[in-house]
């Protein structure tokens, strides 16, 4: 006697559907031939399973096995069909594969969405600061206007693809050791579409769309980093015969400030000041780049001294607030002199005790090469 479906997959008489389900697709991966190489008796219950399972999940099918005991009877598949004609194959591919039914008959076809399309925005390091309006251009294709996108000439219309009774699809079946194999491919005939254009419309050729340029405007946040990716929803080429468009993509690209150098959300610069300004200390005015801030330069700082300015970097994209301005101190040392400030500089040499060079004395090396000439 044929061993009891319930048993085979493990399920009590009253399991659900998803129940039956669930511990099919257990049973099975344990069972099937690839996990089990040279294993026929494996194989044989794999067969066994496919066959309970297909009896199982259709409603009438498991009725009749509730009440007579067998798969048998009108427009059911016998035990040597382990498919009972293609019911079932849907979940085999999604147990072993993961394809959620493509390719076993259960899957939706291709739609004509349109492709999504990708565009460079070039900024200035300001914008980054207060955000920016930017125009974007972009060559695409656009829905046709003479033929309200149908693809179709005036006065025509299309009509339902006979090869694939406007499914968009065709199916094959195939047979193989565990039964009936149904797999789906795009029609041939009407590209996946469902319909074909007997009188195509003379300014898009059939095609429901044309290639335009098209100019779309961009709000971009403050706070956005270079190589930032904005999506527009729906701004791509409009799919053929009234397609959905798809998405376009901008690039941020932030070119190089002169001045400053960003570091996440703070700006970095150096801040410039004279010897005697680094040395006697000094208020200095330094030009943020929104705007002049005054710096207090105390008495005796060196090259290298570091100031933080809270607020005067870059705003947080996803925040409140903005980063801060830093600034390297370098002492710049005076390089050109005249007499008058020579000497004011010797003589402060002279109170430091610090040796420096007299009018006119020539280096060390400049006297050895004049001793051998």
């Amino acid at each position: 006697m044929a061993e009891d479906f319930y048993d085979l997959l493990g399920v009590e008489r009253n399991a659900s559907a998803d129940d039956i389900k669930k511990a099919y697709r257990k049973r099975a991966r344990e069972l099937h031939p690839d996990a089990n190489p040279d294993d026929p008796a494996a194989e044989a219950e794999f067969k066994q399973v496919a066959e309970a399972y297909e009896v199982l999940s259709d409603a009438d099918k498991r009725s009749h096995y509730d009440r007579f005991g067998s798969a048998g009877g009108p427009g059911m598949g016998g035990a040597g069909d382990p498919f009972g004609g293609g019911a079932g194959l849907g979940d085999l591919f999604d147990a072993f594969f993961n394809m959620g039914g493509q390719g076993g008959g259960g899957g939706r076809g291709p739609t004509n969405q349109g492709v999504d399309l990708e565009v460079v925005a070039e900024l200035d390091l300001e914008d980054t600061v207060a955000g920016v309006a930017r125009d974007v251009s972009v060559r695409t294709a656009v829905s046709c206007e003479p033929c309200d996108a149908t693809g179709a000439s005036a006065g025509s219309k299309s009509s339902g693809c006979e090869h694939c009774s406007g499914s968009g699809q065709v199916r094959q079946v195939r047979q193989s050791i565990l039964g009936q194999m149904v797999t789906t491919s795009v029609c041939p005939v009407c590209a996946g579409e469902g319909r074909i254009v007997t009188d195509p419309c003379t300014e898009c050729n059939g095609e429901g769309r044309k290639v335009e340029d098209r100019t779309y405007t961009v709000d971009i946040p403050p706070g956005v980093a270079h190589g930032t990716t904005l999506r527009l929803t729906g701004r791509g080429a409009v799919g053929p015969r009234g397609g959905q468009a798809g998405d376009l993509y901008v690039e941020v690209r932030i070119r190089k400030h002169p001045v400053f150098v960003r570091d996440g959300e703070h700006l970095l610069a150096e801040l410039h000041v004279a010897a005697t300004q680094a040395a006697l200390g000094a208020e200095v005015s330094f030009e943020a780049i929104d705007g002049a801030i005054d710096v207090d330069i105390p008495p005796g700082s060196q090259t290298g001294k570091v100031f933080k300015v809270r607020d005067r970097g870059i705003p947080q994209l996803r925040g409140r607030g903005r980063g801060q301005l830093v600034l390297t101190l370098i002492v710049d040392t005076p390089a050109e002199l005249d007499e008058e400030q020579a000497e004011l500089l010797r003589q402060l040499a002279e109170l430091r005790g610090e040796s420096v060079k007299e009018p006119g004395e020539a280096g060390l090396f400049k006297k050895i090469r004049s001793a051998f000439s």
